[in-house]
């Protein structure tokens, strides 16, 4: 394929050389051919490499410093083996499960003969594994390797032969974290319906289909790539297994975004007279495309924020996002303006086609919105205000956790295992509190009698002691279900009050582990760490927007706003995952979600922070007119920030396909972020401030003037 047409010069700076931006662009503009083949070139190579080695994927957990974490650590010290894996199989019978002891002992002989299974306990000589009335029992299945190494067609072999022995009257169920990930429906289906609505709206936009795909390709590049990356780093760092899905969430948003602003500005000026298509790329690269790395390094920077919380289990996921944005903004800036230059002449005939087609001036709806907000600005920004802290406000009572098999499905096996198990043993059965005590026999005892005696604990186990006698372990079984608050509740009294009092009496040490123990802890390490991270991305972020717009109160209101999206978006996806709204399954919500909501959100919410306030900035330095700069910036980006806005709402929207509990949050919590940010605040509020603020808007000290450093978006 050759160019359209010759491709000019790109722009000098102040030295007299070309930036990089300029240098990269300009190079992929005048062999746009071999950029292309390049970039196929890098796709092909890294999958095909990552399919070959496989990925490494692991989930680092650890808290230090944490009493769970203290648990976790002499469990490892005393099983330095590690720990196999098993499954449970749970069997109920109305009638009482004696009458159907043959049957349940012929399924478990066959279950014992699949691959993989180590051992199957008989759950009527085991102890405890018969429930009081005889009805519910289960059946631990030990296999011969870790979670880790288990295939998951082994475990769906055990589900299909232990469902096989079902008939009237039994009911035979499997559970465990394997059993849930076995059920978990196919991946896939939520990126391909993001992906289709995606060309759908560009598609309305543009008015070409091939003009439609040029974003649509740019994104899927960069994502594609930065997934065969991403499973080769997992074998040099430890990158979490969910990484992958939340990198192609805010990929496709992110990319599409980026590519979607550049091109709209090519648009833009190839609709001028006597611009023709290389000075069109030229102008849109060096405005649009220094907004998109700009915005991009506000991204980045707010994912590394997340290192300044020093959880191992959210730097991997760090990493593995950043990495993502960065390969978006290189594609943005080389694969888009080659694909420019290939079918600019297609695109140049659509783009006139379309704008010929449309009977009113393009921006005139925006310019009337612009004009009623600036004649009542109160009004709007008032009524925002409310309806944002309103949303906010259920974000104060969030309780943080982990899901497990009660938040899953009703339908899947996984869940109607932990169904039947709170039937027949109680509802903290599904999530006992793992007690150890590092002290002498008496000590031990002393802990037990304790624990029985605790109007909130159901059920104690016996001690088991390690060969030295050192720690002993022992289970109690809360009266309330793993996610419900009075299981935290426990805890926390269990670790402040109760346990201590015991320890002063025996001098002995105890530590209380578990599930929703760990929980607690991450959601208390998250707490304390909350204002630096914070403190580090607004920061940042801030300095970076005062640098670019030379302007006290830019950043200032960018923050706050981003800060009140943030807020509403965590109350909203409160409302739904943890209160039950609209039929969700109620539950806390995961405790990685937050954080990384207000990482990913915070920086996503600069771009249309950067993209707007730059053009309204460009306008007003070349009119001096704080009022029509305002009009005339949401003009030209209005339909923009919308279209990219939805397309981002669908992106993140079709999460909510996802069978992952965690992806549908995220899903949830991210499209009504971009919703409520793109919509209410750049389109309404910030033109109303701006209008409050007029001239002083663009305030700066000369001291600070002469301290910060000058980064251009606009052309001088």
């Amino acid at each position: 394929m050759t160019v359209d047409t010759p491709v000019r010069r790109p722009p000098r700076n102040k030295s007299g050389r070309p930036g990089l931006l300029h240098r990269v662009s300009g190079w992929s503009m005048r062999h746009a051919g071999l950029a292309l083949l390049l970039w196929v070139v890098a796709l092909v190579a890294v999958t095909a490499a990552s399919t070959v080695v496989g990925d490494s994927y692991k989930n680092d957990n650890s808290l230090p410093g944490t009493d769970s974490q203290r648990v976790t650590d002499i469990f490892q010290e005393h099983q330095p083996q590690g720990e196999t894996a098993s499954v449970q199989i749970v069997m109920h019978a109305d009638g009482g499960l004696r009458p159907e002891k043959p049957r349940v002992l012929s399924m478990l002989a066959a279950v014992g003969g699949l691959p993989h299974v180590a051992s199957v306990a008989d759950p009527f000589t085991a102890p405890g594994s018969l429930s009081p009335d005889g009805r519910t029992a289960y059946s631990t299945v030990s296999l011969d390797v870790a979670v880790a190494d288990m295939p998951i067609e082994d475990v769906r072999s055990i589900i299909d032969k232990a469902q096989q022995f079902r008939v009237p009257g039994l009911t035979v169920e499997v559970g465990g974290d394997l059993a849930r990930s076995a059920a978990e429906s196919a991946g896939g289906a939520s990126e391909g319906a993001g992906i289709l609505a995606a060309l759908v709206i560009l598609v309305f936009l543009f008015g070409s289909l091939l003009a439609a795909t040029l974003p649509l390709l740019t994104a899927l590049f960069a994502v594609g790539s930065t997934l065969g990356l991403l499973v080769l780093a997992s074998h040099l760092f430890t990158v979490p297994d969910y990484t992958a899905p939340v990198m192609i969430l805010v990929g496709l948003g992110v990319g599409i975004d980026y590519a979607l602003l550049i091109f709209s500005r090519y648009r833009h000026e190839l609709l001028k007279d006597g611009t023709d298509r290389a000075t069109a790329s030229i102008v849109a690269l060096d405005t649009a495309g220094r907004s998109v790395m700009f915005a991009g390094c506000t991204v980045v920077i707010a994912l590394l924020g997340l290192l300044a919380l020093g959880l191992g289990s959210l730097q991997g996921v760090a990493l593995g996002v950043t990495l993502t944005v960065l390969m978006t903004m290189l594609a943005a800036v080389s694969l888009l303006p080659a694909l420019l230059t290939l079918f600019g002449k297609r695109i140049e005939r659509s783009v006139r086609k379309h704008a010929a087609k449309q009977r009113r001036t393009p921006g005139d709806g925006w310019r009337k919105l612009a004009a009623a907000v600036q004649r009542g600005p109160w009004v709007p920004l008032v009524l925002g205000t409310v309806a944002l802290v309103a949303l906010s406000l259920p974000a104060l009572g969030m309780r943080l956790g982990f899901a497990d098999a009660g938040t899953d499905d009703p339908a899947k096996t996984s869940r109607k295992a932990y169904d039947l198990l709170a039937q027949g043993f109680g509802p903290g059965f599904n999530g006992p509190l793992v007690v150890v005590s590092e002290g002498d026999q008496a000590a031990t005892q002393a802990l037990g009698r304790t624990l029985t005696a605790d109007p909130n604990i159901a059920a104690v186990t016996p001690p088991q002691s390690t060969p030295d006698g050192k720690v002993a372990t022992v289970l109690a079984f809360p009266k309330s279900a793993p996610q419900d608050a009075a299981t935290s509740d426990l805890v926390e009294r269990l670790r402040n009050d109760t346990l201590p009092a015991l320890e002063s009496q025996t001098g002995a040490t105890y530590l209380v582990g578990g599930a929703t123990a760990a929980a607690d802890d991450f959601a208390s390490a998250v707490s304390k760490r909350l204002p630096i991270f914070v403190l580090v991305v607004v920061g940042l972020s801030a300095l970076l927007l005062m640098a670019v717009f030379r302007s006290v109160l830019i950043p200032l209101k960018a923050a706050v706003l981003n800060l009140l999206s943030i807020g509403a978006s965590l109350g909203v996806i409160t409302l739904v995952f943890q209160q039950g709204w609209f039929g969700a399954q109620p539950g806390p919500i995961e405790a990685f979600v937050p954080v990384m909501m207000f990482a990913i959100v915070f920086g996503l919410s600069m771009d249309y922070e950067v993209f707007l306030v730059s053009r309204i900035h460009e306008e007003w330095r070349r009119t001096k007119d704080a009022k029509e700069a305002v009009r005339e910036g949401l003009a030209n980006t209005g339909s923009v920030i919308t279209a990219a806005a939805a397309i981002m709402i669908v992106v993140f929207g079709a999460f909510l396909l996802s069978p992952e509990r965690m992806l549908k949050q995220f899903g949830l919590g991210l499209a009504t972020a971009v919703l409520l940010d793109a919509v209410l605040i750049r389109c309404v509020m910030v033109p109303a401030i701006l209008r409050l603020f007029g001239d002083r808007a663009w305030w700066l000290p000369r001291g600070l003037d002469r301290v910060l450093p000058k980064i251009a978006l606009e052309k001088d």
